[in-house]
C-alpha cells in the first residue's frame, strides 16, 4: 500500500480534494463522452464550476477569487486529469487570471477577475500563429495604434477554449522595430466584437472534448485601456515571468495521468485472466507495473517539489523546465505499458488507457516542446 503523502498537503486541503472529487464525479465523468463528441465543453459548466468555487481559486479574495494558492489549482487539476479528464481548459483560464493578477491594472483586475472567478468569462490566451510556434518573435498580428484605440489585424491558430472564450488574452506586435519589446498582451471581451471569428474546431488526436480552434482578427478595434499593464511593449517579459506557474501545471497533468493509468491498469490485470489465472500472477507484468510505479513515484516526489515553489512564488525557469520535460517524457513511457498490460481493448476508445493514452501525447508539445525545454536547461549548465 502506497503510504506517499505530498508534503504540501494539509487538512484543509484535504477537504479541499474531497469537495473537488465529488464534484468532478457528479458534473463531469457522467457528461465526458457527449463532451468528446461535441468538442467543447458547455459554457453552462464553466458558470457552475465558478459558482461552486473550483475556478481562479490561487487568486485573492478582494478580486473575487478563492484566496488560496497553486496547490489549490493543482489539486482541482489532479481530480480531472487522473480519471482522463482533459476537456476543461482550466489552466489557460488560470494563467490568464495570473497574467491580470500580476501584470494587469487596479482597473483591469477589478474589472475582469471576478467575473473569471465565477465563470461568467471563459478566458483564453491567443499567442500561437501558423508559422511562429514557440518562436515568439514571429509573431505577426499586428495592433495599430489609433487615437484611444487600437486597431489589429492577424490570426492565431491552436487556440484552446477558443470556441467558448470571451476574454482573450492577445499577444500582438505594436512595435515592428521594437526587438524584445514589440510584443505587447491585450485583453479582448470577445462577445459579438466586429471584426472577430472563430474558425472550425480543429479535428485533433487527443483531448477531443477541449475545444481547440483558429482565430481571425479584421479591422478588430478595442480601446487601449486593454493594454495588459498599460504600458507597450511588456509583453515578452510578462510571457516569460509566468512560465513556471504554466509549465508546473503540465508537471501537474502528467503525474495525474500516470497514477490514474497505473491505479486503472493494476484493477484491470488483477480481474482480467489468461490461461487460466490473473494477468497479474504474471512476473513480467507485476515487475512492468512495478518499473512504472516507481518512475511514477519520483516523478511526483519532484512535482511536489515544484508545486511548493510555485505556491510561494520561488520556482525559477530552468527547474519548472526541467519537470515539464522530464514528467511529459516519462508519461508516455507510463502509459505505453499501461496500454500494453491492456491487450486489444488498450487500442479500443471505450476503455480509459486509450483515451489517456491519445490525450498525453500533446503534452511533450505545448507549453513549449521538449526540445525548447532542453535547450532552457542546456542555457544554464
Amino acid at each position: 500500500m502506497n503510504t506517499y503523502r505530498s508534503p504540501w498537503m494539509d487538512e484543509d486541503l484535504d477537504l479541499f480534494r474531497s469537495a473537488a472529487s465529488r464534484f468532478v464525479e457528479r458534473e463531469m465523468v457522467p457528461h465526458d463522452e457527449r463532451w468528446r463528441e461535441q468538442k467543447y465543453i458547455d459554457r453552462e459548466f464553466w458558470r457552475k464550476a465558478g459558482k461552486n468555487g473550483f475556478l481562479c481559486t490561487d487568486i485573492p479574495s478582494e478580486y473575487g477569487g478563492g484566496g488560496g494558492d497553486f496547490r489549490h489549482e493543482a489539486v482541482f487539476f489532479e481530480e480531472q486529469w487522473r480519471r482522463g479528464l482533459s476537456g476543461l481548459g482550466q489552466g489557460v483560464h488560470s494563467i490568464v487570471a495570473n497574467y491580470l493578477l500580476n501584470h494587469g491594472t487596479d482597473v483591469q483586475k477589478q474589472q475582469w477577475l471576478p467575473q473569471m472567478a465565477q465563470g461568467q468569462l471563459i478566458a483564453a490566451i491567443a499567442m500561437t500563429e501558423p508559422g511562429t510556434g514557440s518562436d515568439l518573435k514571429g509573431i505577426k498580428t499586428r495592433a495599430v495604434s489609433d487615437g484611444e484605440d487600437y486597431v489589429i489585424n492577424g490570426s492565431k491558430m491552436f487556440i484552446t477554449n477558443g470556441y467558448v472564450s470571451e476574454l482573450l488574452a492577445l499577444v500582438v506586435c505594436t512595435d515592428p522595430e521594437g526587438g524584445s519589446q514589440a510584443l505587447s498582451i491585450v485583453m479582448l471581451e470577445t462577445t459579438d466584437l466586429p471584426g472577430f471569428k472563430v474558425g472550425t474546431m480543429l479535428k485533433k488526436m487527443g483531448q477531443k472534448s477541449q475545444d481547440t480552434c483558429e482565430l481571425f482578427f479584421d479591422e478588430v478595434r478595442i480601446p487601449k485601456a486593454n493594454l495588459l499593464g498599460g504600458i507597450e511593449g511588456q509583453g515578452f517579459a510578462q510571457l516569460m515571468s509566468d512560465l513556471p506557474y504554466e509549465r508546473t501545471q503540465v508537471g501537474v497533468q502528467s503525474v495525474a495521468m500516470m497514477e490514474g493509468a497505473i491505479e486503472e491498469t493494476v484493477s484491470y490485470v488483477k480481474q482480467r485472466e489468461a490461461f487460466g489465472a490473473p494477468l497479474f500472477s504474471l512476473q513480467n507484468t507485476r515487475f512492468r507495473l512495478a518499473e512504472a510505479k516507481t518512475t511514477t513515484q519520483v516523478a511526483r516526489v519532484f512535482l511536489d517539489y515544484c508545486i511548493q515553489n510555485v505556491a510561494r512564488g520561488e520556482l525559477d525557469n530552468t527547474t519548472a523546465a526541467m519537470c515539464k520535460y522530464w514528467t511529459s517524457e516519462q508519461l508516455q513511457q507510463v502509459l505505453d505499458i499501461c496500454l500494453q498490460m491492456h491487450g486489444g481493448y488498450g487500442y479500443m476508445e471505450e476503455y480509459l488507457i486509450c483515451r489517456m493514452y491519445a490525450d498525453a501525447r500533446v503534452a511533450r508539445i505545448y507549453a513549449g516542446t521538449s526540445e525548447i525545454m532542453l535547450e532552457v536547461v542546456a542555457r544554464n549548465l
